[in-house]
C-alpha cells in the first residue's frame, strides 16, 4: 500500500497570496525619479490594497520597512506631490465616504507612451507642488495640496497656468492660496486658458495699477524683479 505524503505547503496557497507587481515599476522607477524607499512603500500600499486596505497609515507601513512613521508620512507626501500617488474619496455599501490611496497615477507614469514622455516638461503636475513650497517657504498642508489637485484634475487647468498664478501672487505681494484660487477664477471667467493670454491680462493690469502713480513715487513691496520675467514671456 502507497501513501501519499501530504505537501507540506498548498501551491495555492501560495498563489493567493501572491501580490501582482508590473516589472517595469523593478525596471523603470529611477527614470521617473523614485528611489529604493518609496518604491517600497507603493509596493506595501499594493500589498494593503489586495488584503482590502486601501488607507494603511504610516503607523500601519512601519510594521513592514524600517523606516519611522515620521519618514513614511513624509515620504507617502512626496509620492503624491510627484504625481505617483492620489488620494481620493470612496463611497462605501452604508454610504458614508472614505478616503483611499490610488495607484493609478504611478500606473500611468510607468507605462506612458514615448510621445507623452517628451510631452512632459518642467510645469508637470509633479512639479507644481515644489514649486509653491519653494515660494512658501515650508511644506503645503493636506488642504492645500487637495486644492492644488482640484485646480488641476476638477477645473481642469494646465499646470504651466497654476504656475502663472503663483507667480501673479507673488508679484502682488499677496502670497496665499485664497489669492491664488481668486486669479485662476478669474482668467477663467475672461476666457484666458493659456499663460500667453495670462501674461498679456497681467501686463495690461499692472499698466494700469501704475499709470496713476507720481515719478517720484518710491513706494514698493518685496524685490519682484525675477517675477516680472514671466511677463517679459519667460516662462
Amino acid at each position: 500500500m502507497f501513501v501519499i505524503k501530504k505537501q507540506s505547503f498548498s501551491i495555492q496557497h501560495l498563489l493567493n497570496n501572491q501580490v501582482p507587481i508590473p516589472k517595469e515599476l523593478l525596471t523603470s522607477y529611477v527614470s521617473i525619479g523614485l528611489d529604493e524607499k518609496e518604491v517600497m512603500l507603493l509596493i506595501q500600499l499594493q500589498r494593503f490594497m489586495v488584503e482590502r486596505i486601501d488607507f494603511p497609515t504610516p503607523d500601519q507601513l512601519t510594521t513592514f520597512v524600517t523606516m519611522k512613521e515620521q519618514e513614511c508620512a513624509h515620504l507617502l507626501r512626496g509620492l503624491v506631490q510627484k504625481g505617483m500617488l492620489a488620494i481620493v474619496q470612496q463611497e462605501e455599501n452604508d454610504g458614508k465616504i472614505k478616503e483611499a490611496y490610488d495607484l493609478n497615477p504611478l500606473w500611468d507614469k510607468l507605462f506612458q507612451t514615448e510621445e507623452d514622455t517628451k510631452q512632459d516638461s518642467d510645469t508637470s503636475e509633479g512639479t507644481i507642488f515644489i514649486l509653491f513650497e519653494q515660494e512658501f517657504g515650508r511644506p503645503l498642508s493636506p488642504f492645500e495640496i487637495e486644492m492644488i489637485n482640484a485646480w488641476l484634475d476638477e477645473d481642469q487647468i494646465a499646470p504651466s497656468l497654476v504656475k502663472a498664478a503663483l507667480r501673479e501672487s507673488v508679484l502682488m505681494g499677496k502670497l496665499n492660496f485664497k489669492y491664488i484660487d481668486r486669479i485662476l477664477r478669474e482668467w477663467k471667467k475672461k476666457g484666458i486658458h493659456s499663460v500667453e493670454q495670462a501674461r498679456m491680462s497681467s501686463k495690461q493690469f499692472h499698466a494700469r495699477q501704475n499709470a496713476p502713480r507720481s515719478e517720484g513715487s518710491s513706494q514698493s513691496t518685496r524685490n519682484s524683479s525675477f517675477y516680472y520675467n514671466w511677463l517679459e514671456g519667460e516662462d
